[in-house]
């Protein structure tokens, strides 16, 4: 079976809705502001985007409400405020913590990731439903460190349950990564060196002090 191509097929289907005159409606999971940059530079001309900043794993407060506050500021600063908007969503850290008791010693990456992802995308899915939009996505795929394997077949595989679209996407493909970075550098960005959960901050802090 070949490989398939996430970012050449989202490109595919951008060239099609362009060449139909069509401009969907996209709910898109955000995980933080400099994921976001690019994503929603690349995606803003073709879709009206609302932005579902769903994220139970940032157990800290002060941390979720920081990075939110950057993705506000974000699309404020970029001039998207007209065409990228938001939706209120739940902060509930207890939900994350009840979802990944007895994995606290599991390594970032793993089946405890995996379940996380599930969480926010079956969140995302919910309000793409309940909300009639016509399709969901997320921007975790942007980063190097997350696999667009796995979250896109969680993506496909919530999008058949609730009867929704989910487009598949590997963002960092065509330096996208490179490109956020890019974005974070121009606008002052907040950039986290962790995850978000009190987890990958421990080992994030493991890892400073073992190179300081």
């Amino acid at each position: 079976m070949n490989k398939r191509n996430y970012q050449k097929e989202l490109d595919a289907l951008i060239e099609r809705n362009t060449r139909e005159g069509i401009r969907p409606r996209l709910l898109l999971h955000v995980c933080c502001a400099v994921c976001a940059s690019y994503v929603l530079e690349y995606l803003a001309p073709h879709f009206d985007i609302t932005i579902a900043y769903y994220n139970p794993n940032i157990t800290e407060e002060s941390e979720y409400r920081y990075r939110y506050s950057e993705l506000r500021r974000y699309v404020a600063e970029a001039g998207l405020s007209g065409s990228v908007h938001f939706t209120e969503v739940d902060y509930d850290p207890e939900a994350f913590l009840t979802l990944t008791e007895g994995r606290e010693e599991e390594r970032e990456g793993g089946a405890r990731c995996a379940l996380c992802f599930r969480q926010r995308l079956e969140y995302t899915a919910r309000l793409c439903r309940d909300g009639g939009y016509d399709c969901f996505a997320t921007t975790l795929t942007i980063s190097p460190l997350k696999n667009a394997v796995t979250l896109n077949t969680i993506g496909e595989q919530l999008a058949e349950e609730y009867g929704v679209s989910y487009l598949c996407s590997d963002f960092k493909k065509k330096e996208g990564y490179k490109r956020s970075i890019e974005l974070s550098k121009q606008y002052h960005l907040y950039r986290q060196n962790y995850c978000g959960c009190l987890y990958s901050k421990k080992e994030a802090e493991s890892r400073t002090q073992t190179t300081g």
